[in-house]
């Protein structure tokens, strides 16, 4: 990640303390999915995209190339390419490295991803 996509994702959040938790952080992004309901009908669509645009960009970004560098990132991100198109896994990344973003701020850690 580099120092101008970082200063704009820390630009873009804030101070991380306001939000409660990472569900929140991805709905202030506009990753969430977005449900349309109607009495007992409900439909499910895309992400809501009712968020910072340039925060949903840059993690977008991001998740390109991570993807392609970091081994944890890039099995999720293969795991669903199988089954989804590549618009979708890479919006699934993007959350993923959203989340980890989320608790590496709140909790002061590194990234120390999982190893198989």
């Amino acid at each position: 990640m580099s120092y101008f996509t970082s200063l704009l994702i820390t630009s873009e959040l804030g101070e991380i303390d306001r939000f409660s938790s990472a569900k929140k952080v991805i709905s202030y992004a506009g990753l969430d999915p977005s449900i349309r309901q109607s009495g007992d009908k409900e439909v499910r669509g895309g992400i809501s995209k009712e968020g910072s645009a340039p925060l949903r960009w840059a993690l977008v970004q991001c998740a390109n190339v991570a993807v392609r560098f970091d081994e944890y990132l890039g099995e999720f991100y293969n795991r669903l390419k199988q089954r989804k198109n590549h618009n979708i896994a890479i919006v699934a990344t993007a959350q993923k490295l959203l989340v980890a973003m989320f608790h590496m701020l709140s909790r002061e850690e590194v990234y120390d991803p999982p190893t198989a």
